[in-house]
This record gives C-alpha cells, structure tokens and sequence, in this order.
C-alpha cells in the first residue's frame, strides 16, 4: 500500500516514517519543501522523495498522482513560533496546503487522510477543570487557528465526498531533535543537552505540569489511528495524552539525574512565560482510548532512557 507523508522529514513526520518502515511499509513517500538526506539517517534510502510547497497546489496535485497513495498522513505545517512570526506563511501553509491535500485527495482518490492538529486549538480561557475533545476551540495564537481550521475543512470534505478524514490534537512532544523554539520545548531540551553533557537551565518553575507525550508513543498513535476500522470513529479528531499523572519540570530533572547524577540543571522562570504554562489544564483522551484502543506506552523514566540511548547511539542526528 502506498503511503504518503506530508512533512516526512520533520519531527513528527519522520517519526512516523520510521514507525511505518518497521511495520513493512514499502517505501513511503516523503514530501517535503527542503528534505536532507542526512536527516533521514537509517531510512533514507528506504524512502522516496517528492519536493514541493504545501502552499503551491500543483506541487500538492504532483505529488499525490504521483503517489497514489492509499492513504495520506498530513504532518506537514508551520508551527506556532514561526506561525507568529509570519502569519501570511503560515495561512499557505497550514490552511491553504491543507485544503491542497483535502481537495488533492478528493481529485485522486485517497481513501483516507490523518490530520495533525495540535492542543494549541484549545486557549487559556477554559472554564473547566479539564480540555476535552468537546472543549470549546478558542486559540489564541494563529497556528492554533489555522489548525482548527484544517479540522473543520477535513469533516467538511468527510461529509460532503465521504473522504475519511481523521485527526490527532499531540500535546506537547517530547524527543531528540527538536528544533523549532516554544515555551514547552524544556521539556526535550532539558534530556537532550544534559545528554549531550550540557548544563541546562529550565526556564519555568519546579512544580509546572504541561502535559506531554513521547515521539514514539505520538508516532504509533498517529498510526494506531489510522489502521483503526472505520466505524469505530465517532470522535473523528481526538486529543490523545501521555503516561499519568503529568510530571512536573521537577520531575523531569530529577529522572534526568538519576540516569545522569552529574547533569547540571537549574531553574530560572521566565516570568512572561510562566503565565502561560500555569493556565495548562489536563488531557482527557477517553474517546481515543474507547473508540481505538488509545494507550501510552512510554513513562516518564523510558522516555528520558531512551533519549539518552537515542543521542549516545545517533549523535550525528542531533549534533546541529
């Protein structure tokens, strides 16, 4: 079966490629603005590679006749730092490419497209005690705004042309390799540098909880998603979460030194951030559990295990 994969280069995307390769995929396609072969590491001459614009139709329009896919994984975006930076970039490319896809997949065919949407669809003025897949969208940067637009296009085009559209809102995501900037980002920064034998300060206080997810737990549930059967999903787009209960940045450190006592982390909240953080409510994900079988794999001493051992084994990935 063909599979194609939006942003497959990137973060979440090559996650997922790798996941699909391990799992008998033959040859995924990638599609990408700017794909590096040496970021691809193992797999990149397990893959094969389409260059393109998500924001430019007929780069979208190419690459899906070109593929054929069964089935589209839509993972590529502007994310929110960047969103904000250059809103103009990140309406072609959020809310236009997705729109690309949608109508790219209705013109050829596609069966099914896996959305990536983000908890930044929900704002920071919820009256409730919890974020549920019903909680009212209300974003407040524009990246989150342009992903609740993808979602509403997607049920759009599942109803009006019966696409089966499905979609994941990730809480933040923790791994190796993250370089784009935002306020949760400590939370792989913190594992990363201190594996690197870097000191590291953490920029929010001790006891902060922000929900958060592993790479490889977000990866087979963007793909545990997609296999599922078709009437089992009702929710269509569903907030998944990470082990319970949701560490704090206390506890982060603390995991990181017991598998390094020498790791040098401090604490030094930045007080226009921390606001912020501390208006993040928990993650119900019970519809993703009930519906399909939703269920994190990696604790919070796994996730700082493994990249430990992602780092050590890989440096050339994460030496930038």
């Amino acid at each position: 079966m063909a599979t194609l994969i939006t942003g497959g280069a990137g973060f979440i995307g090559l996650a997922v490629v790798r996941l699909l390769i391990e799992r008998g995929e033959q040859r995924p396609v990638i599609f990408s603005r700017h794909p590096r072969r040496e970021h691809l590491g193992d797999v990149a001459d397990q893959v094969d590679i389409l260059r393109g614009d998500l924001g430019t139709f007929s780069h979208v329009l190419h690459a899906v006749k070109q593929a054929r896919p069964q089935e589209i994984y839509h993972l590529g975006a502007l994310l929110s730092v960047q969103s904000e930076a250059d809103p103009a970039a990140a309406f072609q490319t959020n809310a236009a490419g997705t729109f690309h896809v949608l109508e790219a997949a209705r013109l050829f065919e596609v069966p099914r497209v896996i959305f990536a949407s983000t908890g930044g669809t929900y704002g920071l003025d919820i009256a409730d005690d919890m974020i549920r897949d019903t909680t009212l969208q209300r974003p407040q940067l524009f990246y989150g705004a342009t992903k609740v637009f993808g979602e509403h296009m997607g049920l759009w085009y599942r109803r009006r042309y019966q696409l089966d559209f499905r979609g994941l809102r990730y809480p933040p995501i923790i791994g190796p390799g993250v370089r784009t900037p935002g306020i949760a980002q400590y939370t792989s920064w913190v594992l990363e540098e201190c594996a690197k034998g870097h000191p590291f300060t953490i920029w929010v206080k001790p006891d902060t909880r922000v929900p958060v997810i592993y790479i490889k737990d977000a990866a087979r549930a963007t793909v545990q998603l997609a296999a599922a059967p078709v009437e089992q999903i009702k929710t269509v787009t569903y907030i998944i979460d990470g082990k319970k209960p949701t560490p704090s940045a206390q506890d982060l450190a603390e995991a990181v030194r017991a598998k390094l006592p020498e790791a040098q982390i401090t604490f030094r909240p930045d007080l226009d951030i921390q606001p912020m953080l501390d208006r993040f409510l928990p993650l119900d994900d019970r519809n993703a559990r009930q519906e399909w079988g939703w269920e994190p794999t990696y604790t919070l001493e796994r996730m700082v295990e493994d990249v430990l051992e992602e780092v050590r084994t890989h440096p050339q990935r994460y030496s930038a």
